[in-house]
């Protein structure tokens, strides 16, 4: 069996590493953040690379791949820490697409699709105080739990809120009514609980290289300081816990595209552990940087109030532990 990834997927891969190192490496992230606002020139790249539509059906403008083409995409950014409303709108779309009627299909996925009528969905089963990317959006997806509706922003009310994580945008959402959505809600919340967890794995990876690279190069007593023990094998947890995220995040978009009914206990481990590793991973890199890793200047926070926050979102660790509990049988 063949666990790597074909030859188009690591085209994917390749395309999405080389263009965001060039057009939003980490300065780019800071100038978004410090001015909380996204940089409009790599969403229209991305758009004319048509990943907006990266799981939308070719008949609504979409480029009709899977689950496992979106986790790359999703890692990649995640990778890069990149300020865009790329996962939100994903996220719509998998709504939409999985869950929505002919109608909603044919009226939003195109627009999805090509980035120009964005979707935003909540990431909070059973509370849509807080929407990533409402700001900006045409239409919101409203998550509770078994089931979701659709509801244009002109009918919603919608306040920007400030978070530690100043990378992407948050509103608070609040809205009457909505268009149900009549579909597998839950599949399609389990598809984005797997964008979730391959971004969290891209935080993961990026926070290691940046200790490793660190530990290197830094020398305590004429000695690189991960030639010591103690450094060295923080440095291999922090691999452990990357791999281990990576590993669950692929198996569970796997599921997604070929085994649908292991999807749900697959999608929250991946999500359980992939947010554990981001936060593990992140505040042991800070720790290696030592003192230069604390301030504003490094840009190691960044990486670090992602990952704190995308934790929380669409269900922490232990949520997703006890539905995994639930799952298997374990618990009432």
């Amino acid at each position: 069996m063949d666990f790597g990834f074909n030859d188009e997927q690591r085209a994917i891969k390749e395309t999405a590493r080389e263009m965001l190192s060039k057009r939003s490496p980490l300065a780019k992230v800071r100038e978004a953040a410090e001015s909380r606002s996204y940089d409009d020139a790599l969403w229209s790249e991305i758009r004319e690379l048509g990943w907006p539509g990266i799981t939308i059906s070719e008949e609504h403008g979409g480029l009709g791949l899977g689950t496992v083409e979106l986790a790359i995409l999703c890692e990649e950014l995640g990778y890069a820490c990149a300020p865009t409303p790329f996962l939100s709108n994903a996220s719509a779309g998998l709504f939409i697409g999985h869950a929505g009627s002919d109608e909603q299909r044919e009226r939003w996925l195109p627009g999805i699709a090509s980035g120009g009528e964005r979707g935003a969905a909540a990431f909070e089963p059973r509370s849509n105080d807080l929407v990533p990317d409402a700001d900006g959006a045409s239409m919101l997806v409203l998550n509770y739990g078994d089931d979701a509706v659709l509801v244009e922003v002109s009918d919603a009310e919608i306040e920007p809120v400030e978070l530690i994580d100043a990378t992407r945008g948050y509103a608070r959402v609040s809205a009457d009514g909505g268009d149900p959505l009549p579909g597998d809600v839950e599949g399609a919340a389990d598809r984005a609980l797997v964008a979730l967890g391959a971004e969290l794995t891209g935080i993961a990876q990026r926070a290691m290289e940046m200790a490793v690279d660190y530990a290197k190069e830094r020398e305590q007593f004429d000695r690189p300081i991960g030639s010591y023990q103690a450094v060295s094998h923080r440095c291999a947890e922090m691999f452990l816990n990357t791999e281990e995220a990576r590993s669950l995040t692929y198996y569970a978009a796997w599921t997604a595209d070929a085994e649908p009914d292991s999807l749900p206990l697959a999608a929250s481990m991946a999500k359980a552990r992939a947010s554990e590793a981001a936060w593990r991973v992140s505040a042991s890199a800070l720790q290696v940087h030592g003192g230069i890793g604390f301030t504003w200047e490094h840009d190691l926070h960044f990486l670090l109030k992602r990952a704190r926050v995308g934790a929380e979102l669409l269900g922490d660790p232990r949520m997703h532990r006890e539905r995994i509990a639930t799952l298997v049988g374990l618990a009432a």
